[in-house]
């Protein structure tokens, strides 16, 4: 019997260790899961953008899920901003998700990843700046920002997490509830997403790199969110900026350049 499973194990093992790795990042910082195992799977193993994003969204159906209870256990969520993210964020969701099974929609990506850079660089600078600047307060514009998080991380293979939480922190929001709320509000992009990618590719768009990811994902994403509620909030910019401005820069020299 243990011969059996051995290979199996080893098959999945490398998986594990991705999803484990990228849900400790999103779950402290609200973003780069979709990025680092979106990346691993495209330019790695070589597939194909939407059965990638299909398989990314079916893992973070359980990854989210866990981190968002998670994040409500440490009480890490804003209500009132979660109601303002996620409906707007699962309608352009479905959108995004009906886009990349139909057309390719990676010509923009490159652009939108040095956007991200420039918004990582003034991450930076507002951490440097921290104790200057005024306390944390609401975010203004979260609907337009829930919209194109939500299309770009379907249809792009990943963003909700650099796009909405990094703006959401440029407009002043506490990153410990900032990464809360955009973690839990994920829950329901990602499930809206998967069952989008399974009417439109059928279950076959699903690899078997999906149940290392789950593994790997479920067993960090409590301690993800027990960093994002213990970490100083200047610290949580600092790395915030460092994993924004780096994958970012990655993504556009490997569309550009590589």
């Amino acid at each position: 019997m243990f011969d059996a499973i051995a290979p199996l194990a080893a098959d999945l093992l490398p998986f594990i260790l991705v999803g484990f790795a990228a849900q400790i990042v999103d779950g402290a910082l609200g973003m780069a899961f979709g990025v680092i195992t979106q990346t691993m799977l495209v330019s790695v193993l070589g597939v194909p953008p939407a059965t990638a994003s299909a398989s990314v969204h079916l893992v973070e159906v359980f990854t989210t899920g866990t981190s968002g209870a998670s994040h409500l256990w440490r009480r890490n969520i804003d209500w009132p901003l979660f109601w303002r993210l996620a409906p707007a964020g699962v309608i352009a969701g479905v959108l995004g998700a009906y886009v990349l099974s139909s057309v390719d929609a990676s010509a923009a990506r490159p652009f939108v990843m040095l956007y991200l850079a420039g918004i990582g660089i003034f991450l930076f600078y507002k951490a440097i700046l921290f104790g200057r600047w005024p306390r944390f307060k609401d975010p203004r514009y979260t609907r337009p920002l829930a919209f194109i998080g939500g299309f770009l991380d379907s249809a792009g293979g990943g963003g909700w997490g650099p796009v909405v939480t990094s703006n959401l922190l440029v407009q002043g929001g506490d990153p410990r509830t900032t990464i809360g709320t955009v973690n839990s509000a994920e829950f329901l992009l990602t499930l809206a997403v998967s069952i989008t990618f399974l009417i439109t590719l059928g279950l076959a768009a699903f690899t078997h790199a999906v149940i290392g990811l789950i593994i790997g994902g479920m067993l960090a994403a409590p301690i993800g969110a027990i960093l994002a509620s213990r970490i100083n909030p200047r610290w949580l910019l600092f790395m915030v900026a460092t994993v924004l401005t780096a994958t970012s820069l990655f993504a556009v020299l490997d569309a550009w350049l590589l």
